[in-house]
């Protein structure tokens, strides 16, 4: 039987519903949800099909060993234990980084420095050398010190999974991919939506919700460090490659519309989608957003600008005045803006019908929704 490994895969705090319905269609077992996070089962091809397929995952880390740790003893003889000879070849780089919260061993840089040399220690026994050259292929070691218990993990992702290798360049202050693909989901994009955004950016949101529409796996265009990690076979990844090539839907109906005042952004949203290969999909236009029109039963998705991300409270305020009066005079089928606006509501002129709370980044925003609700009969 394929070695089982746990996953851990963190994510925005306010997307973990929409992270573990993904982590369940990919089959993996033992799904846990807690805040921030979602952790799962499975062999190597799931640490593949992880990588390549979540869309609202910040990484996925191979969770190796959880124990107790209030001295620098008991950290090191922890790490220690790990069989590390196992997973990682003598020649290896093996970078360490980590946090800790509300821990006795509270300095990260001594708790890096004890863990790196547990691990030197216990590659030098296992491999039978005294010489470890760093020279190879990364294995970042990562540990989450909480309340002093320890948390150990390989970083199979490399680069963040919101870096889908389509978005070369960036408006000021965009919203992470990640997060854009949450907020897709909660305002139940299919393959036959029309999507617009008044505030598109770079256009993130509506590149996020084509390649949802389209079921593109936001990994397809990008590399991760477990493609050079001996214990995942190269094949795997060639297989699960395959296997999400076939599953996209070339024949979705999904026509994205973004909009946005600033021509630069604009011009680098239609090169964004082009290379995120949606550029058939989507189309970006120069307007105001008084001049925007929701059209009949189209998803509005939006992330509009607020004072603590662009410009000042004032005008952010006037712009979802502007959003509010537009909406009411055509609205869609639904209009899902996430913002740090707390007055968004009084701005813009209507009571949510549903809000949720959602970090982006460490800014804490809320999804404010707006669709009928169905008529109970």
């Amino acid at each position: 039987m394929p070695t089982q490994y746990t996953l851990v895969a963190p994510c925005f705090f306010g997307t973990e519903h929409t992270l573990s319905f993904e982590v369940k269609r990919l089959g993996a077992q033992n799904v846990r949800v807690t805040d921030g996070r979602v952790a799962f089962d499975g062999d190597a091809s799931m640490i593949a099909a992880a990588n390549l397929n979540l869309r609202t995952a910040e990484r996925v880390l191979l969770l190796l060993k959880t124990f107790p740790a209030s001295t620098f003893d008991e950290l090191f003889d922890g790490v220690y234990a790990i069989p590390w000879e196992e997973l990682i070849p003598a020649d290896a780089q093996f970078p360490v980084k980590g946090s800790s919260l509300s821990s006795q061993l509270s300095s990260v840089p001594a708790c890096q420095s004890i863990v790196k040399k547990a691990v030197v220690k216990r590659l030098q026994y296992g491999h039978k050398t005294s010489t470890l050259p760093e020279t190879g292929a990364v294995y970042k070691i990562r540990f989450a010190l909480r309340k002093n218990v320890v948390e150990v993990m390989l970083d199979t992702s490399g680069d963040g999974l919101h870096k889908r290798g389509y978005r070369k360049n960036a408006t000021l202050a965009p919203i992470k991919e990640t997060l854009a693909a949450a907020i897709a989901d909660l305002g139940f994009v299919r393959r036959d939506s029309v999507v617009q955004d008044p505030f598109c950016g770079s256009g993130t949101m509506v590149i996020e919700a084509a390649q949802k529409a389209m079921n593109i796996a936001p990994g397809l265009r990008r590399r991760f460090a477990a493609e050079q990690f001996a214990f995942v076979p190269v094949a795997l990844w060639a297989e699960q490659r395959q296997k999400a090539l076939a599953q996209v839907r070339t024949d979705a109906a999904f026509e994205g519309v973004g909009s946005d005042i600033d021509p630069a952004a604009v011009a680098l949203a239609a090169a964004n989608a082009k290379l995120a290969g949606v550029g058939d999909r989507c189309h970006f236009e120069v307007r105001d957003v008084k001049d925007f029109a929701p059209r009949p039963g189209a998803v509005v998705l939006t992330n509009p600008p607020y004072g603590e991300r662009l410009g000042d409270a004032a005008g952010a305020a006037a712009l979802a005045r502007t959003l509010g009066q537009v909406w009411n005079a055509s609205p869609a089928a639904g209009l899902y803006a996430i913002t740090a606006d707390a007055d968004f509501e009084a701005h813009f002129g209507k009571k949510a019908t549903k809000r949720r709370k959602i970090y982006n980044g460490m800014i804490p925003c809320q999804l404010y929704m707006y669709y009928e609700r169905p008529v109970k009969k």
